[in-house]
């Protein structure tokens, strides 16, 4: 799951304490906005990284054997939420790599007396640094591109959630289906119970 992807569902976790004016259990988060397509403790990681951000955004309890097992919302949420949330936080950072990396292929170009320098005797030293300095800047721009791409992966790609209710319809189908097969099971085994009577007589 991308960064992006991380810092949406986070600010969605929080508007969604505030939406409730009780505790409501982590449970109810991995219901609302996770399954069934990721796991419960992938729900906790997430509020994990919340209270370690700012341990006064969200409001915890444990119980149940969970540690963290029931959430509210707290004075710091909304205005956490109002200066942008942490999705905010993730499109600065992003803007601070376009401008390192804008920085970079806006260096200056090098002088006569510069470039007589590649040249002379300090050549060899200088051409190392050279390509160390374009290796990092190859690496640096990879990674970047892959982030783009993870981006626009979880963007377009990511699969569909499937509502809660209408996972429940799905349950109840199968356990319908379940129990008239079993029905038709003890049916047959009644008949063939019977069969075996008979013949033993």
């Amino acid at each position: 799951m991308s960064e992006f992807f991380k810092a949406e569902l986070k600010d969605r976790f929080l508007e969604y304490a505030l939406e409730r004016s009780d505790y409501f259990e982590i449970q109810t988060l991995y219901d609302e906005f996770l399954r069934p397509n990721y796991s419960l403790g992938y729900v906790e990681k997430l509020v994990r990284e919340i209270l370690e951000y700012d341990p006064g955004l969200l409001d915890v309890m444990s119980g149940n054997g969970m540690e963290l097992f029931m959430l509210a919302s707290t004075d710091s949420t909304q205005d956490f939420l109002d200066e942008g949330g942490f999705m905010d936080m993730y499109v600065k950072e992003e803007e601070k790599w376009d401008v390192f990396l804008d920085q970079l292929s806006s260096a200056r170009k090098l002088s006569k007396d510069e470039k007589k320098l590649f040249t002379g005797k300090a050549a060899p030293a200088l051409k190392k640094e050279k390509s160390l300095l374009i290796m990092l800047i190859s690496a640096i721009a990879i990674s970047f591109i892959f982030t783009l791409a993870s981006i626009f992966k979880e963007a377009l790609l990511e699969p569909e959630y499937v509502p809660s209710d209408e996972f429940e319809r799905r349950m109840e189908q199968l356990q319908e289906q379940y129990i008239l097969e079993n029905e038709r099971l003890q049916t047959e085994l009644r008949e063939a119970q019977m069969l075996l009577d008979s013949l033993s007589r």
